[in-house]
């Protein structure tokens, strides 16, 4: 899980001001206090401290040699360091070596190519932390290098900044150790129970920034409580050349499944918003979109019945679309009554995309 420390600025005056900042204690791991700090830190529910006195739970040091000692004293300990050059990556990786638990960088002028020279040098040896002023900063190290830094240290005062840097780190990307912990989205054995073939429609490709494989594509339905799982082009044909970066997701009021469980339409999407993509296992990942194409074509409509469930989705009628099974996947254009398709399905209803479990909605 990557971490969001909050430094308080030792020179804000305000008392009122550092308590409403401490005030974020259950959106952060630990706050960076003064030693003249730490006593009010606590008194406002402050849990873990870092500092360079022996009240914090954090030790800040500066050599292996303080690396030891606090240790010893049965202290974590951090080292922060401002990267200005080359000298200050290699002190930072000699920290690493000598089993520093945290390392904060500080990356000035240059920010990118400094963390990602750090991560590639001690990545699983040191905690990397970032400075960020901003949630777009915050995204940018989270996402550096695709592993990104273990977390993040908020250097404001502004609230608001505050928790949009929290939100930035819900939404990063899961590294692949973190992937088997994440939590899974559950999908069902529906039972194909009418196919029908439709007129022309205007029907969406997703074009994303990513590559995806055999079982992964997007979930997507007529009713926002039970969406198909519907794959990537991932196969090349003696017609057409693979497309592993597209999903050719279906009529344009279709309902998409989307970040922290959310629904969107598909109509409402465009260039630079986050997907999810999701697998046949249920496991998912974050993406962005590249670009939408929306065309008019031949369009097909299945149903399916999971428990009692009956859900729906329209497609575009063609041999390249696909939906995924629990052992394969199966051309639109192929599926019969009595097939087996995967489908997500929840109870409850929707407000602008946010599921209300006890609301009553009927969709057809």
């Amino acid at each position: 899980m990557r971490e969001l420390w909050i430094k308080l600025d030792p020179y804000m005056v305000e008392d009122e001001k550092k308590k409403l900042i401490l005030t974020t204690r259950e959106l952060c791991t630990a706050y960076i206090v003064e030693p003249q700090d730490v006593e009010s830190a606590r008194e406002n529910g402050a849990r873990n401290i870092v500092t360079t006195s022996k009240d914090g739970n954090i030790l800040l040091v500066k050599s292996p040699d303080e690396i030891s000692k606090a240790k010893k004293e049965n202290k974590i300990p951090c080292a922060i360091v401002t990267v200005k050059s080359k000298d200050d990556e290699k002190k930072i990786i000699n920290l690493a070596e000598a089993s520093v638990d945290y390392i904060i960088a500080k990356c000035q002028d240059w920010k990118v190519i400094p963390l990602e020279n750090l991560i590639a040098q001690i990545y699983g040896k040191s905690k990397l932390l970032a400075f960020a002023s901003n949630a777009q900063e915050a995204k940018l190290a989270l996402e550096t290098l695709e592993i990104g830094a273990d977390g993040i240290v908020a250097e404001i005062t502004d609230i608001k900044e505050i928790m949009k840097i929290h939100e930035a780190i819900k939404e990063a990307k899961l590294r692949a150790s973190e992937v088997e912990t994440a939590e899974k989205i559950v999908l069902y054995p529906a039972e194909v129970v009418e196919v029908k073939p439709l007129g022309s429609g205007a029907r969406v490709c997703i074009d994303t920034c990513d590559i995806m494989k055999d079982g992964e594509g997007l979930l997507v339905g007529c009713q926002s409580s039970g969406l198909f799982m519907v794959q990537a082009e991932v196969y090349e044909t003696p017609f057409v050349a693979s497309r592993p970066f597209r999903v050719n997701a279906g009529s344009i009021g279709l309902y998409v499944l989307a970040l922290r469980g959310k629904t969107r339409y598909l109509s409402e999407l465009k260039a630079g918003d986050e997907i999810l993509i999701v697998d046949r296992s249920g496991g998912s990942r974050l993406t962005n979109i590249c670009r939408v194409k929306i065309e008019w074509r031949p369009l097909i409509l299945i149903e399916a019945e999971s428990g009692d469930k009956r859900v729906k989705t329209i497609l575009q009628n063609a041999e390249t679309i696909r939906v995924v099974t629990e052992d394969g996947t199966k051309s639109v254009t192929e599926l019969s009554k009595g097939d087996k398709v995967l489908v997500h399905t929840e109870e409850g209803g929707r407000h602008f995309g946010t599921l209300v479990k006890e609301e009553k909605v009927i969709e057809r």
